[in-house]
Formats: structure tokens, C-alpha cells, sequence
């Protein structure tokens, strides 16, 4: 089993993200392999809660440019995660 570190690489933080928060839903940068249980299993170890749901979505590299020269940033993975009603996610940034 993977630990919570290793599934779980940021929180991503956005106005959006701050709106879905009082509801009940945090939003994350996970490891492109990780599938919805290893998130669900990470996320209730890292910060002791219960984990309803978890959506999962693939987002493209955007193209950066720096002068004449372009290139990609990787491919990553986006996950919302819906925590049992009444529970929150106290700090965030400790957890992973």
C-alpha cells in the first residue's frame, strides 16, 4: 500500500476550490497512476475523515513558451474528494 505522500501531492488552492470547501469537498494534485480507492485510503489517513466520494479528472499539459523556444508542462491528475457531512479538513498544508 502507498503511503498518503506518495498518492497525494498538493492541495490545489483556487477561489473555485475555497468555494467547494464549505461544501464539504477539497480538491487535490494526486499521482497519475492513483485510482479512486488508493485517494479515498490516503486522504482518511492523512487527515483522520471519512471519505464519501471521489471524482477523478485528467488534465493536459498546457504549452509554455520562454522566447523562440516552446515546449509542455506533464500531464497531471486533478481529485475532488466529498468528506462525510459536518466533518472539515482543519489544515490543509499539514497533512501531506
Amino acid at each position: 500500500m502507498k503511503t498518503p505522500g506518495q498518492v497525494i501531492q498538493r492541495p490545489l488552492v483556487s477561489e473555485k476550490s475555497y468555494g467547494a470547501m464549505t461544501g464539504g469537498k477539497y480538491v487535490f494534485r494526486v499521482r497519475r497512476d492513483a485510482n479512486k480507492q488508493d485517494i479515498a485510503q490516503a486522504v482518511a489517513e492523512a487527515f483522520k475523515v471519512d471519505v464519501v466520494s471521489v471524482n477523478t479528472m485528467h488534465m493536459r499539459g498546457k504549452e509554455r513558451r520562454r522566447g523562440k523556444l516552446s515546449g509542455f508542462q506533464p500531464d497531471w491528475k486533478k481529485a475532488v474528494v466529498t468528506l462525510k457531512e459536518g466533518q472539515k479538513i482543519e489544515n490543509l498544508f499539514q497533512g501531506v
